[in-house]
C-alpha cells in the first residue's frame, strides 16, 4: 500500500478499501499509544482485521444507541488492546477523535483498559481471562431471556494471555456443557506475550482442548478477510459455542516490530511510526481519518435500522419494576426454632424467587450446604435442553462462577446469585472486585462464615475473610444475626441495585433476636442499630452475626451498663447522615468494644486505638466448633474476663 491508496480511495475495489481502512485503524492505534506515552500497540495490530470485519459486516448494533438492549454483545477480554476498540468505536460514531487523543488521561472516555462507562463497551476488562467468563455469562443470560429460536450473539475477543488464565478454561468448560450456540470467541493467537514467545510457557493444543470441551473449533489466518468472513458465518450456524483460532502476527504492518515482544506494551518510537505509516500507505498526519474511510466502515449501517426494528419485534423490550416487586414481599414463616442463617437464606430465597422471576443463580457444588436445593428443585437447572431453568449448577468453579455472574448482570435482564463457603471467597475475589468496579447488582452467598465450621479444620474456617471483603470498595457486606435479619438483608440487597453484595451466613443454629420486626428492618437498612440501649452507658459494644447473641449473653453476666450495637452492614451504616452515625457511635462513651469471630484489624474505626477488639487472629483447628472456640479462647467466660479487665482499667 502507498499513500495513493488514500487519495484514490473511491476508485479502489472493496477488498482494497477494507485493507486501507484496517491500516487507518492501525494508524489511530499507534498514534493514540504514542500520544499517551503508554499502552499496547502490538496486540491491536494483530487483532485489527477480525475486529474490523466483525463490526463493519456482522455485528447487530444500533448506531444511534450503544445501549440498545437487543444488541449483540462484544467483550474485549484482551483488554490491554483497547486502543483498537476505541478506534473502532470512533468509526461507529460512538466516540470522537478528541476522545482518541485523550487515551489514558484522567476523566476521558478512553481509559487504559475498557470500562463500561464508555459508550459501546459491554464489560470492564483487563484482568486477563475474566472477559471470557463475563462473555459466557452474557451468552447464558441471552439464552435464558429469549423466547425465540433466533439469536442475539455474544462475541469474545481473547488473546494468548486470556487463554492461559485458568478462569477462561473453567468458564469455557461450562459454555461447552451448556451448548451456548450464541457464543463466538475469536482467539487472536499471535504467540507473543510480554516475556517472549508463548512457546516458553505453553505447548497446549487448544484446538483439541476446545473440541474436548464441546466447542466448535476453526483455525484460520487471522489476517485473511475471506477466511474471517467464512469462519463467522460458519460459527453462526453451529449448535454449540464456537472458537475461531486466528493465527496472527503481533504488530502486523509495523516497519520492524512484527513478531517482537517489544511491540507488546510500549509506544512505537517516532521513527518507527514514520516508517510504519510509509509501509502501510498512510499520511504522516497524526490521527488521520477522513470521511471516505468512515463512510466505508459504516457502509452497512443503514441496514441496521431495519435489523433494530426486527429484533425489537422479535424479542420485545422489557422493564423490571423492582420497587413494586419489593413491596409485594412477605416475611416467610421461620417457625419458632433456632435456625442457622444459611437455612433462613434458603427459605428467604424461595420467597423472593416467586416474586422476582429474574432471579437466577446457583452454587459451586454446595447446593445442600448453601441451602439452594429447594430453589434448584423447583426451578430446574439451566441447560442446553432447558434454557429456562433458573438454577445454575456451576460445579467446583468458584472463580468462573463469579465472572459468569458478572456477565449475567451486565446483560441487564437478570439478578444473579452464587453460593459457596466464605473461606472460598478468596478464589473469586478478583471477580468480586470487577463486580464492584462495574457497580453490578449481584449477590454472593457465603455460608460457613466462621471457625464454628468446626471439624473441617483451618483450611475451611474463615478468619481474615470478613474484613477482607469489607475492604473492597462499593461491596456491601451483610452479616445477619438471625432468620428475620437474613430476610431483611436479602431485601436490602435487592433495593441496592448499584452495588454488589455479599451475605455471610452461619452453619451453626442461632436463636431469634426477639425484638420488634420494624426495628430490625429499619436497622438493617441503615446498616447498624442499637440492640440493647442504656442511658449513659459505661461501654459500647459492637457485634455482628452470630456474635450478637454472644454479646447479649455476656452483657447479662457483667454488672456494667453496656450498650450493644448490631452492625449488620458496615457499608450501609457509613452512608447514613451524621446525626444517625453520631447516635450509634455515642462518642461520649470512651470505653468501646468489638466482638466478631474473625480478624480484629479494622474494628478500630469503631472502637478507636484504645478500644478492646475481641476476635480471632490465628487459624483454627479440626474439631467440633465449640471445641475450636475453646481452644482459641473465644468463649463466654474468657471474653467476660477480658471485658471486665478492660472496663476496670
Amino acid at each position: 500500500m502507498n499513500t495513493n491508496s488514500i487519495t484514490e480511495f473511491k476508485n479502489l475495489n472493496d477488498n482494497q478499501k477494507d485493507q486501507v481502512t484496517v491500516n487507518v485503524i492501525k494508524g489511530l492505534v499507534i498514534d493514540g499509544v504514542r500520544n499517551a506515552n503508554s499502552g499496547h500497540p502490538g496486540g491491536p495490530m494483530s487483532l485489527a482485521d477480525f475486529t474490523y470485519i466483525l463490526y463493519s459486516e456482522f455485528l447487530t448494533i444500533d448506531p444511534k444507541n450503544p445501549d440498545w438492549e437487543n444488541r449483540d454483545r462484544v467483550v474485549l477480554s484482551v483488554g490491554h488492546t483497547c486502543m483498537l476498540f476505541y478506534s473502532i468505536l470512533f468509526l461507529c460514531g460512538y466516540l470522537k477523535i478528541d476522545d482518541l487523543k485523550k487515551f489514558r488521561q484522567l476523566g476521558s472516555l478512553t481509559p487504559g483498559h475498557p470500562e463500561i462507562e464508555t459508550p459501546g463497551i459491554d464489560a470492564s476488562t483487563g484482568p486477563l481471562g475474566q472477559g471470557v467468563g463475563m462473555g459466557i455469562g452474557m451468552a447464558l443470560a441471552e439464552k435464558a431471556d429469549s423466547n425465540t429460536s433466533k439469536k442475539r450473539y455474544t462475541y469474545i475477543l481473547a488473546g494468548d494471555g486470556d487463554i492461559q488464565e485458568p478462569i477462561a478454561l473453567g468458564a469455557s468448560t461450562l459454555a461447552g456443557h451448556w451448548k451456548l450456540s450464541n457464543l463466538i470467541m475469536f482467539y487472536d493467537k499471535n504467540d507473543i506475550q510480554i516475556a517472549g514467545k508463548t512457546s516458553r510457557v505453553d505447548s497446549t493444543d487448544y484446538k483439541k482442548l476446545y473440541e474436548a470441551m464441546g466447542w466448535h473449533v476453526q483455525e484460520i489466518d487471522g489476517h485473511n478477510h475471506d477466511e474471517i468472513r467464512f469462519a463467522l458465518k460458519n460459527a453462526q450456524s453451529i449448535d454449540k459455542p464456537s472458537i475461531i483460532i486466528g493465527k496472527t502476527v503481533i504488530a502486523k504492518g509495523s516497519f520492524s516490530l512484527e513478531n517482537s515482544p517489544k511491540s507488546h506494551g510500549a509506544p512505537f518510537s517516532e521513527e518507527e511510526i514514520k516508517l510504519t505509516k510509509e509501509k502501510i500507505g498512510l499520511p504522516q498526519e497524526q490521527f488521520f481519518c477522513n470521511e471516505e474511510i468512515i463512510s466505508h466502515f459504516q457502509r452497512n449501517f443503514k441496514s441496521l435500522d431495519n435489523k433494530v426494528l426486527d429484533r425489537d419485534k422479535e424479542f420485545g423490550i422489557r422493564s423490571t419494576n423492582l420497587e413494586h416487586m419489593i413491596k409485594s414481599l412477605s416475611v416467610p414463616d421461620f417457625g419458632n426454632d433456632v435456625m442457622a442463617t444459611r437455612q433462613a437464606f434458603g427459605i428467604t430465597l424461595d420467597e423472593f424467587a416467586v416474586k422476582f422471576p429474574h432471579i437466577i443463580g446457583g452454587s459451586a457444588d454446595l447446593d445442600g450446604s448453601n441451602c439452594t436445593t429447594n430453589f434448584a428443585n423447583k426451578y430446574d437447572d439451566f441447560s442446553a435442553s432447558n434454557p429456562k431453568g433458573r438454577n445454575i449448577a456451576f460445579g467446583v468453579r468458584e472463580f468462573p462462577m463469579g465472572a459468569i455472574m458478572n456477565g449475567i448482570a451486565l446483560y441487564g435482564k437478570h439478578f444473579p446469585f452464587g453460593g459457596t463457603f466464605l473461606v472460598f471467597s478468596d478464589y473469586l475475589r478478583s471477580a468480586i472486585r470487577l463486580s464492584s468496579i462495574q457497580k453490578l447488582h449481584v449477590m454472593y452467598e457465603f455460608t460457613h462464615d466462621s471457625i464454628f465450621v468446626g471439624e473441617d479444620g483451618p483450611t475451611h474456617q474463615p478468619v481474615e475473610h470478613i474484613m477482607s471483603l469489607r475492604n473492597i470498595p462499593k461491596l456491601l457486606v451483610f452479616r445477619p444475626a438471625d432468620a428475620l435479619e437474613t430476610f431483611y438483608c436479602f431485601k436490602s440487597i435487592m433495593k441496592n441495585a448499584e452495588n454488589p453484595s455479599a451475605i455471610l451466613l452461619t452453619r451453626q443454629k442461632l436463636p431469634k433476636l426477639n425484638i420488634d420486626e420494624k426495628i430490625i428492618e429499619k436497622g438493617v437498612n441503615k446498616g447498624a442499630y442499637i440492640l440493647k440501649k442504656e442511658d449513659n452507658p459505661e461501654a459500647v459494644l459492637f457485634a455482628t452475626g452470630s456474635e450478637v447473641h454472644l454479646a447479649l449473653e455476656i452483657c447479662k453476666s457483667i454488672n456494667k451498663k453496656i450498650q450493644i450495637i448490631n452492625v449488620a452492614c458496615w457499608e450501609l451504616f457509613e452512608k447514613q447522615n451524621e446525626e444517625y452515625i453520631s447516635t450509634i457511635m455515642n462518642e461520649s462513651c470512651s470505653k468501646r468494644i468489638s466482638l466478631e469471630a474473625g480478624t480484629t484489624t479494622g474494628w478500630q474505626k469503631f472502637t478507636g486505638i484504645d478500644g478492646l477488639n475481641i476476635g480471632i487472629n490465628e487459624f483454627g483447628a479440626s474439631a467440633p466448633g465449640k471445641d475450636v472456640a475453646s481452644h482459641l479462647g473465644f468463649v463466654k467466660e474468657k471474653i467476660i474476663s477480658a471485658i471486665e479487665d478492660y472496663l476496670n482499667e
